[in-house]
């Protein structure tokens, strides 16, 4: 099956969807973010045709205008990718970080984990990198801190590790390790400005889940 470039916005009023205007590029395994200027940054994933053609990773991004109900590109992200994370930051950029990259062919597809980051500025419609996670990883998650750091933690690869992103200084650093290794989990940042990381898998390939929750 190929991958979609519809999309729908849903009104929690009526409880009714309805339809807009379709994505430049069909995609999935993305990232969609709400900006400070009310528009939505779709970013990267992999696009697939019906067999027998192939898939291929997505360096593109575009910006959705709810008050036309259309899509325009933007800025290519310097690293194609998948399945990573998109977190809005306190002065408006987005991070993105991780995911995966990969190349397939007829018969198999070729993944590799990314420690790469990068920040997309809406004022300019631009990429620019930002150092890179100390772990490559996905399935991991990334929130905003009440600090304006951002904290990721978990994924394949680094299912236990945890690191901090300073935007002031466009660094990485390790912090504190989760108790249970975990990927494919939520993430939540609380009132009091703590961390709740619940579920996920321990073991992806085995399907090996937890009902166990932590705090950061």
């Amino acid at each position: 099956n190929g991958t979609l470039k519809t999309s729908e916005p849903y009104d929690p009023i009526t409880g009714a969807w309805s339809a807009t205007g379709n994505l430049s590029t069909s995609r999935a395994f993305h990232t969609a973010i709400l900006l400070t200027n009310g528009k939505v940054l779709v970013a990267g994933g992999f696009r697939c045709a019906p067999p027998p053609a192939t898939c291929s990773q997505l360096d593109s991004a575009e910006v959705y205008d709810p008050a036309t109900g259309t899509w325009s590109n933007t800025g290519f992200l310097l690293s194609p990718r998948s399945s990573h994370t998109a977190t809005l930051l306190s002065n408006g950029k987005v991070l993105i970080a991780g995911g995966t990259s990969f190349v397939c062919g007829s018969l198999f597809c070729d993944n590799f984990i990314t420690e790469f980051a990068e920040l997309y500025d809406p004022s300019t419609g631009t990429w620019v990198g930002t150092g890179h996670l100390n772990k490559a990883r996905v399935g991991h998650n990334a929130t905003l801190l009440s600090n304006g750091k951002v904290l990721v933690v978990g994924g394949d690869n680094s299912r236990q590790t945890a690191e901090l992103y300073d935007p002031s200084a466009g660094t990485w650093s390790t912090t504190g390790n989760l108790n249970t290794a975990r990927e494919d989990f939520t993430a939540t940042l609380l009132a009091n400005g703590r961390v709740l990381v619940a579920g996920g898998f321990t073991d992806f390939a085995s399907g090996q889940v937890t009902n166990t929750a932590e705090l950061y």
